[in-house]
């Protein structure tokens, strides 16, 4: 059994931590907590093997409150704030989850904490650079992210963002990006010709484009990436390529 701690500030959001617990079968549930600072009380009488944090609570935050801890045991954050999954990475988080989720979300993640206590993370023997295989004559890519190692398909990228020294890549096949350590400039060398460099922070699959709207370009309906100075000329080329009309 994997001994859990469950931590967020809001009671409903508390109480369904506890109740997805319940429900896999190989978590216990060892305290809930509405406070990283009653956490800490508890975690100084007792010892858990994975805690599921809130991010964004009063007085101390969760990410403060991980950090804080000696020997932190594993960690899924949950929070409401995408922008906040770069910050778990670099804590080592197993996973984070993203507000509201559901049963299968928190699944995932619990199979991803028993996967780590399992020592049963993905081995690749292939050699890599820079977390991207050497082999380049296929349509896939490895990437490292969290603890994993994970198999891409090339194709089901949809856009690539930068966020500092890490990548956000989007893919078609799971709602949630891969986070990974990496450059723009290693990604744009290795992805094929049907992706373009469209600003500094973005490179997108073109065969995924719905619309170009100005100096934007529209994903889907909830995505627009904006098109940069410097990168219009070139884009604006690949249009004229594919325009028929006046």
């Amino acid at each position: 059994m994997i001994r859990c701690l469950a931590i967020d500030d809001e009671p409903l959001a508390l109480q369904q931590i506890v109740t997805y617990i319940s429900k896999i079968p190989f978590l216990e549930l060892a305290a809930q907590c509405q406070s990283a600072l009653e956490a800490r009380q508890f975690l100084e009488q007792d010892t858990v093997d994975a805690i599921f944090c809130d991010i964004n609570m009063p007085d101390l935050n969760g990410m403060d409150f991980v950090k804080s801890l000696v020997t932190p045991p594993l960690i899924v954050f949950t929070t409401a704030y995408a922008e906040y999954a770069v910050d778990g990475f670099k804590v080592n988080a197993v996973d984070y989850l993203l507000k509201p989720f559901g049963l299968q979300d928190f699944q995932r993640a619990a199979s991803r904490l028993k996967e780590r206590l399992e020592g049963s993370t993905p081995v690749v023997s292939a050699p890599m650079v820079s977390g991207l295989p050497a082999d380049t004559s296929d349509d896939t890519i490895f990437l490292k992210t969290e603890y994993r190692i994970v198999k891409v398909s090339i194709s089901d990228i949809r856009y690539v963002e930068a966020m500092s020294e890490y990548l956000k890549v989007h893919i078609v096949s799971d709602s949630r990006p891969i986070i990974t350590l990496l450059s723009m400039k290693k990604m744009e060398e290795r992805l094929p010709d049907y992706f373009m460099r469209i600003h500094r922070s973005y490179i997108v699959n073109l065969k995924m484009i719905q619309e170009v709207n100005k100096n934007r370009i529209i994903m889907d309906k909830d995505t627009y990436l904006p098109i940069g100075d410097m990168y219009k000329d070139t884009f604006q080329q690949y249009l004229d390529t594919k325009f028929l009309g006046k």
